[in-house]
């Protein structure tokens, strides 16, 4: 399928500028943007999704690998298309509601000439509201079999290539070939997208660096993303060599769905220990701060579209393959499974827990038959044929051991069969296995339970009363998305033979009271939960994410698939070095107060002494006398003493602003009288506890405060250890004058009172009360501890000018008292060059011209 929107592989992955090769046709709803699908500049994508909008009805644009649908040449060569009813992406659209218009793109079953890609573009968009992504077969090849199918789909089922011929070692051609399809599904996204009208739901590993092509033309587009697969754990994950690449392409997305609570859990380990981002959970929502953005995550397992299964039962072909069943299976009992012919369904497994039932428990030889369907693979490969060989194998085994004339054990079923004779399998089943060793979600359960709620008709064939209880049992992996949903399930690992084994007959022999239990309490279930409950369920989660899109200012930074969108509150920008610096020369009593760390060195630096131009530029505004500069810090005195002792003019606030000077000639006061440091005694051996438990963390004894700190721990320990300790000194100290607190890899006790706040609130006074009254006040901090210092300084007017340039800055962008920001340490330094080389310019202007 040869696309001519796509022109080179190269251009595509650099994140460069294809432009579509034909006129574009006539679409229901135009975008406002030209065909061509430009990379804006950082500086112009704040207005990406500015463009005026023409009309105000909700659209939905689902993005899938398939379109939902079904072709095939005619015998007179034109094609046939039809709705594919099977396919849930259509399924969906149930659930969405009748006034939201849904337009699909994605790829074709089957191969379209380049000839015959135009008019088949067209009559798929007039006629089924579908967009088709025409690929050459090479570049899908790479694409679909390549990287999806030998990288993501093993590695996110859990096996990781450990030798060449297990997985393959990663191919960088084949990523690369992953990165083009997805911009050329972003394209034919801007083909009919209104970006602030429509709302795009993105789907499965296929296209997980969709949302960052997306996010960067349209910085505020409306973007789900549902992943139907597993998400492995953070160590399966992180062998991944473009692991933080999709992360953070995911992270463009404003909603992110997985199946189960397990698969989120390892999402977000993952945005954790590798891109060092924490979530939180407010009122039942879970949301990952990134770049100012709240990216929502949402756990709901998908479900399945009961009418169409129910409108299948309904057919003369159903009821005729029922009877067919029931006549051939008679006087035995059936179980059954429907699996996928690769090698993470299980089937092997499952076939060996026969064989042991049969061995076991030779009353059932005879009586229990257990049918397989085998459907077709998806992927290919040696490891398909490995699990065919097998299968045959050890069907043959059994049979040959156990089968006798009008008795064959196990019935294998590996040609595609029509749905109708899947459902009439269901029916006629007793108990259904589904024994995969990882699966997404798998749906087969679900289907199995509302068939065997039957209907009259085939109650009747049955023989069964149409006004008693229902009744199936369903024997489960642990391994698969469903089994938490199914309460009433048996669930095993299929990995211990003997225990399926076992699940197996308990299956047989269970109460039939029982059996009905079971059935109705997983038919409320799955009736309940269906997949129009799923997609509405995820498009009222989408929209409460995006409510705030357009209050915020956006823009975006970054290259390639480091892209990203800053998104700030109207009220909080960036400090401008040119704004600050005219008003610095315009004032003349100045208060500049400096956090250190995470300010004027950067975070997590090994060496935290100050450089020298750090320390050149502090001199600098010191020697400038209408200036009053403090470094304000949790160090000890005697450190910033030793680091800052060239300063002569420089006020010092150390521990927080237990103790502070003014100057290097001033006496060091205490902001508080403290009687005494007892509390020390029953602090220190309770950190020390967690010290020698958690590896990579120590503490800090200071003069005023003790200090656990757990930076160099594994961070999920860490900071469940913090936690702990939180809690274990708060309890012990209840009674100390004494706070706890806990900050960016710390957990810190000192005494009540002790806040950086009161060391700008003491600033500001005591200029007040030498007749200074401050026109100029710049406050610059990284964390939590100088939030204090913000509220202090912008609230303190008082004690400040009327008309004072009052600066409360803080470093990066995240929730803050501060109303600027400055992205890191070097921005800062820069900053403060400036202002420095403002006061060396006046000096220079206002000393005496020397004659001539």
């Amino acid at each position: 399928m040869v696309s001519r929107s796509y022109s080179n592989l190269l251009d595509l992955t650099s994140c460069g500028s294809p432009t579509f090769g034909r006129e574009k046709k006539r679409l229901p709803r135009v975008a406002t943007v030209a065909g061509v699908l430009s990379e804006l500049d950082d500086e112009n994508n704040s207005t990406g999704s500015d463009a005026p909008s023409s009309i105000s009805q909700d659209r939905m644009i689902i993005v899938g690998n398939q379109l939902p649908l079904r072709a095939h040449r005619k015998n007179d060569g034109k094609w046939d298309f039809t709705l594919d009813e099977d396919s849930l992406l259509l399924q969906l659209k149930d659930g969405l509601g009748d006034d939201v218009e849904v337009i699909y793109i994605g790829c074709l079953k089957e191969e379209v000439d380049v000839s015959e890609q135009d008019d088949v573009a067209q009559y798929l968009l007039d006629t089924f509201k579908c967009v088709p992504t025409f690929l050459p077969p090479e570049l899908f090849s790479k694409f679909y079999h390549g990287f999806c199918k030998q990288h993501l789909w093993p590695l996110f089922h859990y096996m990781l290539p450990l030798s060449p011929d297990l997985g393959g070692r990663f191919d960088r051609s084949l990523w690369q070939a992953y990165v083009s399809v997805n911009k050329i599904f972003a394209d034919k996204v801007m083909e009919v997208i209104s970006p602030d009208d429509d709302f795009v739901w993105v789907h499965d590993y296929h296209l997980m660096v969709l949302p960052t092509f997306l996010r960067k033309r349209f910085n505020r587009v409306r973007l789900g993303f549902f992943l139907h697969s597993p998400f492995p754990s953070s160590e399966i994950y992180r062998t991944l060599p473009v692991r933080d690449e999709l992360l953070r392409a995911l992270l463009n997305s404003d909603l992110i769905g997985f199946h189960t609570f397990d698969y989120a859990r390892h999402f977000l380990s993952c945005c954790s220990r590798m891109l060092g981002l924490s979530y939180q959970s407010k009122r039942g929502y879970i949301g990952l701060e990134y770049y100012g953005r709240t990216v929502s995550i949402k756990i709901l397992p998908v479900g399945i579209h009961i009418g169409q299964l129910q409108s299948v039962m309904n057919l003369p072909e159903t009821e005729s393959k029922v009877t067919e069943l029931r006549d051939q299976f008679r006087g035995q009992t059936v179980m059954l499974g429907v699996d996928d012919m690769d090698i993470f369904k299980g089937i092997s497994l499952k076939l060996l827990a026969m064989e042991q039932l049969l061995l076991q428990h030779p009353d059932k030889r005879g009586k229990v038959v257990m049918v397989q369907i085998a459907n077709p693979a998806r992927g290919r490969g040696k490891d398909v044929q490995e699990v065919q060989s097998e299968t045959y194998a050890t069907v043959k085994r059994i049979n040959d051991a156990f089968g006798r004339p009008g008795y064959t054990p196990v019935i294998l079923i590996d040609k595609p069969l029509q749905f109708y004779e899947r459902i009439a399998y269901y029916v006629t089943a007793e108990c259904c296995l589904v024994t995969a060793v990882r699966d997404g979600m798998n749906l087969i359960p679900y289907e199995y339970v509302i068939c065997r709620q039957g209907n009259e008709k085939l109650d009747q064939i049955l023989g069964l009363n149409p006004f008693s209880q229902k009744k199936s049992m369903l024997v489960v992996s642990e391994f698969i998305g469903c089994s938490p949903s199914l309460s009433g399930a048996i669930r095993v690992n299929p990995w211990n033979i003997d225990a399926v084994a076992e699940a197996m007959d308990s299956a047989l022999v269970v109460p039939e009271s029982e059996k009905q239990m079971r059935h109705e309490k997983h038919y409320r279930y799955v009736s309940t939960h269906d997949v129009a409950y799923w997609a509405h369920s995820f498009l009222q989660d989408l929209e409460r994410a995006c409510r705030d899109h357009l209050r915020r200012r956006c823009w975006g930074i970054g290259f390639g698939l480091g892209f990203r969108v800053i998104a700030l509150d109207p009220n909080f920008r960036k400090l401008s070095v040119e704004h600050i610096v005219s008003a610095y020369k315009r004032t003349k009593h100045r208060a500049i107060l400096l956090d250190y760390d995470g300010t004027m060195v950067q975070p997590g630096s090994i060496s935290t002494t100050p450089n020298a131009e750090a320390v050149g530029i502090l001199k600098s505004l010191c020697r400038d006398t209408e200036n009053v500069v403090f470094i304000v810090s949790g160090k000890e005195r005697k450190t910033l003493t030793d680091w800052f002792s060239s300063c002569e003019r420089l006020g010092i606030a150390a521990e927080h602003g237990y103790f502070l000077r003014t100057n290097q000639d001033a006496e060091w006061e205490t902001c508080l009288s403290v009687p005494d440091f007892d509390w020390k005694q029953i602090a220190e051996p309770v950190m020390q506890l967690y010290a020698e438990t958690t590896d990579g963390s120590n503490i800090e004894a200071k003069e005023s405060a003790l200090v656990w700190n757990y930076q160099y721990a594994d961070r999920d320990f860490g900071s469940c250890q913090a936690k702990e300790l939180l809690d274990h000194l708060e309890s012990v100290l209840a009674n100390e004058p004494v706070s706890v607190k806990s900050g960016p890899h710390i957990v810190e006790v000192k005494p009540q009172g002790v806040n950086k706040g009161t060391v700008a609130e003491r600033l500001l006074l005591s200029m007040h009360e030498k007749g200074v009254v401050p026109d100029f006040v710049l406050c610059i901090g990284d964390d939590r501890s100088d939030e204090d210092m913000f509220e202090v300084i912008t609230s303190a007017r008082s004690l400040v000018s009327p008309v004072a340039e009052v600066f409360a800055c803080t470093v990066g962008q995240k929730p803050s008292k501060a109303k600027y920001f400055l992205e890191d340490t070097s921005e800062i330094l820069r900053m403060l060059h400036g202002l420095a080389n403002a006061s060396e310019q006046s000096a220079r202007s206002s000393s005496p011209q020397s004659s001539h």
